[in-house]
């Protein structure tokens, strides 16, 4: 293959995701395996340069056409220098340098990016933000992340700590509670699947009239069929994960002025329950100005988006 092709991993907590992309963002092979997150950072580093090989071999491509692999995974980095400082998902990662050592496994040119971050490079390369260059991305799953596209490129900020929308501090203190981050009111608190389920719970513990009390383990997706259907606690939750990610949504358009937001992950599978009342918040409490022709739109790329970002990591700096 006379073609360069990129290699994009995407590491959960569980499962390591491996993608090839061609130059132009096409995504021609898929890989995954077992993260083996239980025997610490040196073991998945370890599997994550066995499985490389494995996907390059097993579809009879050379290895000289590879020109770069891309990481993308959660968690608090030092995106310059290739270092997780700490991963919430990964036991015991402190301060491990993946990108040094991958390279030395590999032979091979390695980035690493947070991994909502490369879940928008993704979308924008080749899912619902393609030909757009400004771009914001929400992905709303246990929790929420966000990813700031400028120019085509993604906005890291001074330390990589920028695009950490679900951080945003969005909830009025007295109803406020204690985030992941440790913080207080961030709207990934209300506006996840974590989120979602805890207030149907405190709903169905508080004895409120609801469906939900014989749903037994309560998924977000139960909060929002029950919703469809007019279950009244559920609408309320609905709206008010709505209503505080579209309050988030319209500080940051008056800060980076996209032309799109992106909401994708599990909690945007809801469709059009959940869009309809964010467009409704966003449009309240944005100056026109800055929601003038910015739309809000579902990602396209489902699981796929991560591992196509990662791989577009090395197409930045070309």
């Amino acid at each position: 293959m006379s073609q360069r092709i990129y290699v994009g991993v995407d590491i959960g907590g569980t499962t390591i995701k491996l993608g090839i992309c061609s130059e132009e963002g096409k995504l021609l092979h898929t890989y995954e395996g077992p993260t083996g997150a239980e025997n610490g950072p040196d073991a998945v580093l370890d599997n994550i340069a066995t499985y490389v090989r494995k996907i390059i071999a097993d579809n009879n491509l050379n290895w000289e056409a590879l020109a770069g692999v891309g990481i993308g995974m959660a968690g608090f980095m030092d995106i310059p220098a290739g270092i997780m400082r700490h991963s919430p998902n990964l036991p015991g990662w402190k301060n491990v340098p993946v990108k040094a050592t991958l390279e030395q496994k590999l032979s091979v040119p390695v980035k690493m990016n947070n991994d909502a971050n490369v879940a928008a490079l993704g979308e924008v390369w080749g899912g619902a933000g393609k030909g757009i260059d400004n771009v914001v991305v929400y992905t709303l799953g246990t929790g929420v992340g966000g990813g700031i596209i400028i120019r085509g490129h993604i906005y890291e900020g001074f330390s990589g700590m920028a695009g950490e929308l679900g951080h945003v501090q969005v909830v009025p203190d007295m109803e406020a509670i204690q985030c992941g981050c440790g913080q207080y009111g961030c709207v990934e608190t209300v506006s996840s699947a974590t989120g979602i389920i805890r207030m149907a719970k405190d709903a169905v513990e508080r004895g409120d009239r609801t469906s939900l009390s014989d749903a037994g383990e309560i998924t977000a997706k139960d909060v929002f069929d029950a919703a469809r259907n007019g279950d009244e606690v559920a609408v309320r939750i609905v709206k008010r994960a709505a209503f505080y990610l579209g309050k988030a949504m319209a500080a940051t358009a008056v800060i980076v002025n996209p032309q799109r937001f992106i909401l994708g992950g599990g909690v945007a599978r809801a469709g059009d329950i959940l869009f309809d009342a964010v467009r409704e918040v966003f449009t309240k409490y944005t100056p026109e100005p800055a929601r003038a022709y910015v739309d809000i739109v579902p990602a396209e790329l489902g699981n796929d988006a991560g591992v196509v970002g990662a791989a577009g990591l090395h197409l930045r700096a070309l």
